[in-house]
């Protein structure tokens, strides 16, 4: 199978922060938002190159969103950065009202999301966010890997004409991408091809994905990993390809098992090409504090999970 390295452990926060920084020098139209985290979403560079084009709104995510949308009609790309509880549960019906209905071309640019928050606990680690934007007409979903994908992603969305969800976290995890990467939002990317079954990954998964087809080697197994950026539009012509020729799916994610990226490719193999699939995600529950590491190894979001899972779904051919 393909080898990939890992450059650094680099947090994905940091990847967005760089993106922004880049497009305040390439796009003038960029304009940034924070609800009072500007270290926390490294948006630090943007703020003192370009005072102009940045608003700190305070702990007033709604306004935000509102502020937002409203700076579109100027031919504004605004991008806001929180939480990614707060970009989302806390401002759902602006998002849904203001932006989502009206077709507005905001980047809601979410950190700290998943499990991998930490220490902070259930009330900030928000499970719920990919199901909650992916349902929302016209909304883009994209969920990255690592600091390199991030980067490149936040600088892609630009581009893009229409609301964009961008989840993305804190801890520090393999970057091993490649630097400056072309990112095509809708466009899944084949990692390694294999024949016994396909791993669809996305977001902090992924790297855990490549290495669980490692351990899956050793055992005789060929694994397709397939990194899945954005849930929404879903490449179903890559899964299904895939999962036509290895017949079975293995699904994993830092989200709850209701409404995320499982969710979307059991839709499409049930209306397409059923195919025995397993899910590794959070089995319906909030999270809990602890490390980072931790909590992916309780609520058994690694590697380990996913050749259990792989082993099981196997059988199911």
């Amino acid at each position: 199978m393909k080898k990939y390295t890992n450059t650094g452990n680099k947090d994905t926060r940091s990847g967005f922060g760089a993106g922004l920084t880049e497009l305040g020098k390439t796009n003038e139209n960029v304009v940034a938002l924070c609800a009072d985290l500007i270290g926390s979403l490294k948006m630090d560079d943007f703020k003192a190159n370009h005072p102009e084009r940045f608003f700190q709104v305070g702990i007033a995510e709604a306004n935000m969103i509102g502020m937002a949308a409203g700076m579109t009609i100027g031919g504004k790309i605004p991008y806001t950065g929180t939480f990614a509880n707060f970009s989302t549960g806390r401002v759902y019906d602006q998002i849904r009202q203001a932006v989502a209905y009206s077709d507005k071309n905001v980047k809601i640019c979410a950190s700290h999301a998943g499990l991998t928050l930490g220490e902070d606990g259930a009330t900030h680690q928000i499970l719920e966010d990919i199901g909650l934007m992916k349902m929302l007409p016209g909304m883009t979903v994209i969920n990255t890997c690592d600091y390199n994908q991030t980067k490149a992603a936040t600088i892609a969305i630009a581009e893009h004409h229409g609301p964009v969800y961008l989840r993305f976290g804190r801890p520090s995890v393999p970057n091993f991408t490649p630097e400056n990467g072309e990112f095509v939002i809708g466009k899944a990317v084949m990692l390694n091809e294999g024949t016994d079954v396909t791993i669809v990954a996305t977001g902090h998964l992924v790297w855990e994905a490549l290495v669980a087809a490692e351990a899956l080697e050793a055992k005789g197994i060929s694994a397709e990993v397939i990194n899945i950026h954005t849930i929404k539009p879903l490449d179903e012509e890559a899964i299904l390809k895939s999962v036509a020729k290895t017949g079975c799916v293995v699904t994993a994610e830092e989200h709850n098992v209701l409404g995320g990226l499982g969710e979307s490719v059991a839709r499409t193999l049930a209306a397409n090409n059923p195919a025995p699939q397993e899910f590794v995600a959070v089995n319906d529950s909030f999270g809990e504090s602890g490390t980072p590491a931790q909590l992916m190894d309780k609520y058994k979001l690694n590697n380990e999970a996913i050749v259990a899972a792989v082993e099981k779904v196997i059988k199911r051919k």
